[in-house]
């Protein structure tokens, strides 16, 4: 029996690829999203159609199931730079992120938020969990606030979503990290800077 024509993926009946390329980069990694594939926002077109197709389409499938991930929100400065007067050269230069749906400018790009869900997907897509360092913790409040990459780190100690964002908040910090080294490898660059303070 004769292969059928176009580019069909096996074990996927109802995806057409020719119909996820003619959507946008965009459309892809929110479909992407909706079907539970992790990492969708690093990758190129040509591998979101692909992941897709592999994943059944993505279209109408739900979240739910997908890590029992919610979403947590803009946060009160709805993603937007906090400034203050000692903003760093590399804050000044970065690129603001205040949306999910927002693209780095270029590989490499230095970005910046305080959206609270960018940057739980950005942790989420490197399996990074929320952290403070253990001993830094004072009067009750987290201490220094870092991510666990899971390297067996035992300075850092595991905390909450919640907890995590509502000491990021109070301390006005922003968010400065890369999505892509310059090389197009995914980058685990980040930084917390308080603009008020010389030391966030």
């Amino acid at each position: 029996m004769a292969d059928e024509p176009g580019n069909q993926t096996p074990n996927t009946p109802e995806v057409s690829e020719s119909e996820l390329r003619d959507l946008s980069v965009d459309e892809l990694r929110q479909q992407a999203k909706d079907a539970g594939i992790s990492g969708s926002s690093g990758m190129r077109k040509e591998e979101l159609v692909e992941a897709l197709a592999k994943a059944g389409g993505g279209a109408g499938r739900s979240a739910d199931g997908g890590g029992g991930s919610e979403d947590v929100g803009a946060g009160p400065d709805g993603g937007k730079l906090r400034k203050g007067p000692e903003m760093s050269d590399s804050l000044k230069y970065s690129q603001e992120v205040t949306s999910p749906d927002q693209e780095p400018e270029r590989e490499g790009r230095s970005l910046v938020t305080t959206h609270h869900e960018v940057i739980k997907q950005w942790a989420e897509e490197r399996n990074a969990v929320p952290a403070t360092v253990s001993g830094t913790e004072h009067g009750g409040h987290l201490g220094v606030l870092r991510f666990d990459f899971g390297d067996k780190n035992s300075d850092l100690r595991q905390v909450s979503w919640e907890e995590w964002f509502k000491t990021f908040d109070e301390r006005g910090l922003n968010f400065i990290y890369q999505e892509q080294r310059s090389d197009g490898q995914q980058s685990n660059f980040f930084r917390l800077e308080n603009p008020g303070r010389e030391d966030a």
